[in-house]
């Protein structure tokens, strides 16, 4: 009898089991002291395959740049209920983005580090992504803010500086907790919301924070 041939993996299949290996030795080493035959000694494929199905390095780290960037994006995407209250929805948000980066630390690693210190190419890459989420973060907290304050009109510029500072503490945030030991992404996300919420849950109800004049005794003077 002749010897029965394995069934041939297909092609997507195995390009997605070259980025997972691209992945963790991106993430591990950096983008320059990752070499190819790690990556293909990592997936289980020759060297030449991987070339053949990715064309460069520079190939690869873009492809996978891209798939961390679409895996993370539908999480938090995902992770959100409209049609909850906005307290909710920042809690769920925050707890997807969280529950992603804590569970694809290499994934992480390649889109907040080595991405953005590697070239302009690249870093286009992750400030696309970047963009994304905070323009999705925007619109759920000018919602909010327009039912809050009963104001159709309210334009998204009077709250986008909270959702880039607020994208801003996440990716700080996820930062230092996957390089801490024993930080759950629950707790992680528990920090931000604490920190976070309280000013927006005032900025909701019409109360925003004003700085007071110790100089005279004018009225406060509101920070906008």
């Amino acid at each position: 009898m002749g010897v029965v041939k394995s069934k041939r993996m297909p092609r997507a299949v195995r390009e997605q089991q070259m980025l997972d290996a691209a992945v963790e030795i991106f993430g591990q080493r950096g983008y320059m002291a990752a070499s190819m035959d790690e990556i293909a000694e990592l997936a289980g494929v020759s060297k030449p395959l991987v070339y053949l199905y990715l064309n460069s390095k520079e190939d690869l780290f873009t492809a996978c740049i891209r798939r961390e960037a679409a895996a993370l994006t539908e999480a938090v995407r995902t992770g959100v209920r409209t049609d909850l209250a906005a307290d909710r929805q920042l809690w769920d948000g925050l707890l997807a983005f969280f529950t992603h980066t804590s569970h694809h630390p290499h994934g992480w690693s390649v889109l907040h580090l080595q991405a953005r210190i590697h070239g302009e190419a690249f870093a286009a890459e992750v400030t696309a992504m970047r963009e994304e989420i905070v323009a999705f973060v925007t619109h759920l907290i000018v919602v909010a803010a327009r039912e809050a304050h009963r104001d159709p009109d309210l334009p998204e510029r009077e709250v986008a500086g909270l959702a880039e500072a607020l994208v801003g503490a996440a990716e700080s945030l996820a930062a230092w907790a996957n390089a801490t030991a024993g930080v759950t992404a629950r707790q992680s996300a528990a920090t931000l919301m604490n920190f976070a919420w309280a000013g927006l849950g005032n900025m909701m109800e019409g109360r925003p924070w004003t700085l007071q004049d110790t100089s005279s005794d004018t009225a406060p003077l509101q920070v906008s």
